[in-house]
């Protein structure tokens, strides 16, 4: 259940940043502080990924020790 969360969060964060995502993230299922917290580290190292939930969330951890001491936290909060 929390990897669903944490997933959704985290992909909603990423395509809330796009232009053309405001209708898909009006239904985010994370908190503001939680998608705020990983935006830019998905936009920096993530965005060939965004649209595939699951990649974004893998490319995310493949740079995990790259992470903002925010987005860290996140998947820390959610025991990943």
């Amino acid at each position: 259940m929390a990897r669903k969360f944490l997933l959704a969060t985290i992909a909603l964060a990423a395509l809330s940043s796009l232009p053309t995502a405001p209708a898909l993230a009006q239904g985010h299922m994370g908190t503001p502080q939680e998608r705020q917290a990983c935006t830019r580290d998905a936009q920096r190292f993530c965005r060939k990924d965004f649209g595939n939930d699951g990649a974004v969330q893998s490319c995310l951890q493949a740079n995990r020790a790259k992470l903002s001491k925010s987005c860290s936290k996140v998947f820390q909060s959610h025991g990943m």
